[in-house]
């Protein structure tokens, strides 16, 4: 079953917020806020936050910026995960992928499909890594990043979580350039 083991100390980690939109500022975008609403109030670092075009090579661009910083452990992106001509962050996200991480869609989607039904086909959320770095990208609703925060990530990126989580992995995760 899973769970916290208090008798470990919290390990904050420094997470890159990224909105997809050719609309929203950061004054009206609610999903980038909602996210960093969560992450601040579970104990983790916003390192950054941006606004970035529906434009696979900007959004492909800021992330090779950010797995390049030291200061970043994870980015999470919200907007551009759906199915229009716009929506190009998944295509971004896995042109910069080394490895992906299919059971985060395929939860993402489960736990979508308990709120809204048959609709989370239109989800395309997604979870790879790069250069040491966790990426994730969900769709553009605070309602979506809620979700993929309270269900999936605030577990994953919780050192104490058992029997596993991400963040135990992260020293590992560019063993194959040493």
């Amino acid at each position: 079953m899973p769970k916290i083991d208090e008798t470990r100390p919290f390990m904050a980690v420094r997470i890159g917020v990224m909105t997809v939109s050719d609309t929203r500022t950061i004054t009206d975008d609610k999903s980038g806020q909602t996210l960093v609403d969560l992450i601040t109030r579970d104990g983790h670092t916003i390192a950054d936050r941006v606004i970035v075009n529906d434009d696979a090579a900007a959004i492909a661009a800021q992330l090779e910026a950010w797995i390049s910083r030291e200061d970043i452990d994870v980015v999470i992106a919200t907007g551009g995960t759906g199915v229009t001509g716009r929506d190009v962050t998944p295509e971004a996200f896995e042109s910069v992928y080394e490895k992906k991480i299919d059971g985060f869609g395929e939860l993402f989607r489960w736990i979508s499909f308990q709120k809204v039904g048959t609709s989370t086909i239109q989800s395309r959320a997604t979870g790879g890594i790069a250069h040491g770095t966790y990426l994730f990208a969900l769709p553009g609703s605070p309602g979506a990043c809620r979700d993929g925060w309270e269900e999936i990530l605030k577990h994953q990126l919780d050192n104490r979580h058992r029997p596993c989580n991400l963040v135990e992995l992260m020293p590992r995760l560019e063993e194959h350039r040493r």
